[in-house]
C-alpha cells in the first residue's frame, strides 16, 4: 500500500513530465517555494500542482513584473485564471477557496504597505515615484519589497512637509 505522500510525488512528477512536453521553453525545478522567474522561464514548484499551474500561467501570460503595488493583485488573478483554463486538461482541481486565501495574503501584503507610519490610516501610491502619501497627515514614505522578508517604511522628508517643519 502506498502512502498519500508518495501517491502525491507520483502525481507531480507526471505533471512534470507532461508539462515539460507541451511547454518546453520552460524550465522546471523542484523547490521549497512556488514562483516564476522570467528572466529564466524557470517555474519552481513543491508538491501543490494548483500553485504549480499558477506559476506556469505568469510564464504562459509573460509575466514579469509590476510598476504600481496594485498591479499585482491583477497579474495574480490572471495567472490564476489561466490555472484554472488549462488544469482540466492535467486533471487538476482548483479550489476557489485556495484561489481567494493566495490573493488574499497579496491583498494584506497591499494593504500593509499602504499604512501610514505616522498615523496608520491607508496611503495612496503615487504613479511617478511609487512613494506612498498619506491624505490624512500628509506623510510620504518608501516601502521595501517584502514579499519574502519583514515590512520596512522609511519616511520621507521634504522641505515643504509639514509633518517635519521645525
Amino acid at each position: 500500500m502506498r502512502s498519500k505522500i508518495g501517491i502525491s510525488i507520483m502525481k507531480i512528477n507526471d505533471l512534470i513530465k507532461k508539462l515539460r512536453v507541451d511547454f518546453p521553453e520552460f524550465n522546471f525545478e523542484k523547490s521549497e517555494h512556488n514562483f516564476y522567474l522570467p528572466t529564466e522561464k524557470t517555474i519552481f514548484y513543491t508538491g501543490d500542482a494548483a500553485r504549480l499551474l499558477h506559476e506556469l500561467g505568469h510564464g504562459i501570460l509573460d509575466h514579469k513584473d509590476f510598476v504600481q503595488d496594485i498591479e499585482l493583485i491583477h497579474i495574480e488573478r490572471d495567472a490564476w485564471d489561466k490555472a484554472r483554463e488549462i488544469a482540466p486538461k492535467y486533471g487538476v482541481e482548483i479550489d476557489d477557496s485556495a484561489v481567494e486565501n493566495a490573493l488574499d495574503d497579496y491583498r494584506d501584503w497591499l494593504h500593509a504597505r499602504s499604512l501610514c507610519p505616522k498615523c496608520r490610516q491607508t496611503g495612496v501610491q503615487s504613479r511617478e515615484n511609487l512613494n506612498y502619501y498619506c491624505v490624512s497627515c500628509n506623510t510620504k514614505w518608501s516601502a521595501n519589497d517584502a514579499r519574502s522578508c519583514g515590512l520596512k517604511r522609511r519616511l520621507i522628508k521634504t522641505k515643504n512637509h509639514p509633518v517635519f517643519q521645525g
